[in-house]
């Protein structure tokens, strides 16, 4: 039987579904303790005051926009390499999308590049969405100080950085998501993420009022607080909406499964930088270009990104042998949609990084075994 070796994959154990099962047999599925317990676990994890559970890392990026502040007709900026929900964000929020070229080693938004766009016409934009590409730590202090020159609001896509660290100018490690620099940053629990919940997603901040607007936002636009009533009380049971919210409620189940897995965090990314260091030195010797991770960076490697120029044959030629590399992403401007809405736009950074990278399998449960025979069949390719 071949050998099959995805990009990514979930790894559930039996403490995981003895969670679930336990979750499942208690007073609620819903909207019960769990939740709760799943965020002050959570906040505390990434050094943040607040955190918020939404069914997924979209839904957190639409009301974290709408927190922040979103301006009809104004424009969020973003990174063309992300996933399409870090612009769609603008769009749903009745704004437009402006993009900004990456930085070829950080393959993150360049901050140089970012404050030139922006001081061009300041009064264009609202607000930047900047994105931990693969796991590593985008500029987030230097980003940060643009955006508070120009009253901009700061939200971090860190769909794919959880444990991610980067050194300050003090000195200090920073934890993407702890809220030092950024006003709001938002997780995913998709499968192949460090924490595996089947969907959801998390916002931290350390604003108590965009903690107190993104939770009226999560459940329809609804309080229950009677010091937030227009009205008169009816009695106990009385609520009202104030805002046009949404259910991005996440269930008990899938936070009782998300605590389980957020026990395992430390190892987890220990397991994951054991990986990417097998990589390192099993590839350094090949004409391809590796990640960049200077020693003011902790990566959580969500992906392993390396570049070639042969990617279409090394593609080929790894899923011939069982192994399903990935691309990440087609640069959201030349995806039709934007491209109907925007016309053809032109990043040259990011469309050279487009035409050669390839995310090798990276799964903390990936054993030694299955990542050598990754490596050996790369070797091959090259032999």
């Amino acid at each position: 039987m071949k050998k099959v070796i995805p990009y990514g994959r979930q790894n559930i154990t039996e403490a995981d579904i003895a969670a679930v099962v336990e979750t499942l047999k208690s007073d609620f599925l819903t909207q019960g303790p769990k939740v709760k317990e799943f965020e002050d676990a959570f906040a505390e994890y990434v050094g943040a005051k607040y955190a918020v559970a939404v069914t997924n890392a979209t839904a957190g990026l639409h009301i974290a926009v709408l927190a922040l502040g979103a301006k009809p007709g104004k424009k969020i900026i973003t990174s063309p390499i992300t996933f399409i929900a870090s612009a769609n964000c603008g769009l749903y929020s009745d704004m437009d999308v402006d993009f900004v070229d990456i930085d070829p080693k950080t393959l993150c938004i360049d901050p140089v590049l970012l404050e030139e766009k922006i001081k061009k016409s300041p009064g264009d934009y609202t607000g930047v969405v900047l994105v931990d590409f693969a796991g590593f730590p985008a500029d987030l202090e230097k980003i940060k100080a643009i955006t508070e020159k120009y009253g901009l609001w700061l939200l971090e896509d860190a769909a794919h950085a959880p444990g991610a660290e980067y050194k300050d100018s003090k000195g200090q490690w920073q934890k993407c998501g702890n809220g030092i620099h950024a006003t709001a940053s938002v997780f995913s629990f998709h499968p192949v993420k460090h924490i595996a919940c089947g969907e959801g997603g998390m916002i931290t901040t350390n604003h108590e009022a965009v903690y107190k607007k993104l939770m009226n936002l999560r459940t329809h636009g609804i309080t229950r607080d009677p010091a937030e009533f227009v009205n008169d009380s009816h009695g106990g049971w009385y609520y009202e909406q104030i805002d046009l919210g949404f259910n991005y409620r996440l269930s008990d189940v899938l936070c009782s499964l998300g605590i389980s897995q957020l026990s395992r965090m430390k190892e987890n990314i220990h397991s994951r930088r054991d990986i990417a260091d097998r990589y390192f030195q099993g590839l350094k010797s090949l004409p391809i270009t590796l990640p960049h991770v200077p020693e003011t960076s902790r990566h959580a490697y969500h992906l392993f990104v390396i570049q070639t120029d042969r990617r279409r044959e090394l593609y080929d030629h790894l899923k011939s042998r069982g192994i399903y590399a990935q691309i990440h992403y087609l640069p959201v401007h030349k995806q039709p949609y934007y491209e109907s809405r925007y016309g053809k736009q032109t990043f040259p950074l990011s469309e050279k990084y487009y035409d050669r990278c390839l995310s090798l399998p990276m799964y903390h449960s990936l054993t030694q075994e299955d990542q050598k025979y990754v490596i050996d069949t790369i070797q091959e390719f090259y032999g």
